[in-house]
């Protein structure tokens, strides 16, 4: 039988471990999109999409954009490599790249994935990517200015409303 391989197993970026990504390691995370945007699924669209998720312990989850002829019950590339790394426990990461076959402009999540993004910390890095492997640096916060996150959850509110469901 054949031996599953997981997404730790399969993808490492080496890196210091700094807050600040070395080149190298920013254009490894450029190219692992762009091989995750070669299995997208997109009949409809063709508009292909893959992102590479890099964590704090340099371990890369990547995702493909998954369309259905139901247009809403498709999911982005970035909100699937998200789900695939809080999936194996992750909770916090360090960069993601984004990468489509636009030629003319840098590609740039759709504002469903920015909040997503957004629940996982505003201050990460968001590489927006050309096919040539130009790219665009953005934090989350830059990408989603005055957002709401998880802290605003716990804020003061005027109606201190039970629980009971």
């Amino acid at each position: 039988m054949d031996r599953v391989k997981s997404s730790r197993e399969v993808m490492h970026i080496k890196d210091l471990g700094s807050s600040h990504l070395s080149q190298e390691t920013v254009q490894e995370l450029i190219l692992q999109s762009q091989e995750a945007k070669k299995q997208a699924y997109c009949p409809y669209s063709k508009f292909r999409v893959g992102a590479a998720l890099l964590t704090h312990d340099n371990c890369v989850f990547t995702g493909c954009n998954v369309e259905n002829a139901c247009n809403n019950l498709g999911v982005c590339a970035e909100r699937n490599a998200i789900s695939k790394a809080v999936s194996e426990g992750y909770r916090s990461f360090k960069a993601i790249a984004i990468a489509s076959d636009l030629i003319d402009r840098f590609i740039s999540p759709c504002g469903g994935c920015r909040q997503f993004m957004r629940e996982f910390g505003s201050n990460w890095d968001v590489y927006l990517t050309k096919p040539d492997g130009l790219y665009k640096k953005m934090t989350v916060d830059e990408l989603l200015p005055i957002s709401f996150g998880p802290e605003d959850m716990s804020m003061k509110k005027v109606f201190d409303i039970p629980n009971e469901y």
